[in-house]
């Protein structure tokens, strides 16, 4: 069985969580609390170096980051695809999972926060405010024009499994008016009635509340 190492407020954990979830996979739940720093024992070092989350283990294969690991178990668990055929809307997929993975969610990292404020005694909270309304804003002017149901279209895709944790996060954690992004707003109550959105959701995993 495929086992995933996972702290249960990782957007990239629950990227993964709900991916998994809307593949009908079965898995194992592995919980790494970040707060105190389970990340950095030596059992999880070996299994990834950069002592992130999420981390997933398929029998001898141990694969980290949430984008490389979507692509895995896209490939290698062919049902119910999240990755369109069609090439110019798997473009798009791609791009706007990329933009979340490498212009948004690093900006509010809990790690990255904690050491802007360490080394610089900056305002963290304005600073992952910022960051998110600037890609937030990209993602609105793309989007606002194919956006259907889901992000791309009519049906669920990686846009969306990488959409839906990065809106709730921002919300949830730092106060981001969604009101100036309808499409985004209109698309995240859609998640919200998934009943994948709520079993891979924080709430439902079995580490919450243990430590924030």
């Amino acid at each position: 069985m495929i086992v995933l190492y996972s702290y249960w407020l990782s957007s990239c954990s629950w990227r993964i969580r709900f991916a998994l979830c809307l593949k009908g996979i079965p898995y194992e739940y592995k919980a790494v609390d970040l707060v105190k720093g389970e990340q950095f024992s030596p059992e999880f070092e070996k299994l990834n170096p950069l002592h992130c989350v999420p981390v997933l283990a398929d029998d001898h294969v141990v694969v980290s980051d949430s984008y490389a690991i979507f692509l895995y178990l896209e490939e290698k668990y062919t049902q119910k695809p999240l990755l369109p055929v069609d090439p110019q809307i798997r473009a798009l997929n791609l791009q706007i999972a990329s933009m979340i993975n490498s212009s948004i969610q690093p900006y509010h990292m809990i790690s990255a926060l904690k050491d802007m404020e360490k080394m610089f005694g900056a305002e963290t909270k304005q600073w992952a405010q910022y960051k998110i309304d600037k890609g937030f804003l990209a993602l609105e002017k793309l989007l606002k024009d194919v956006a259907g149901k889901y992000a791309t279209g009519e049906h669920i895709y990686m846009a969306d499994v990488f959409l839906a944790p990065q809106i709730m996060q921002a919300v949830n954690r730092f106060d981001i008016d969604m009101s100036k992004y309808p499409t985004l707003r209109r698309l995240s109550e859609t998640y919200k009635g998934l009943a994948e959105f709520y079993a891979s959701s924080p709430q439902s995993q079995p580490d919450a509340c243990i430590s924030q």
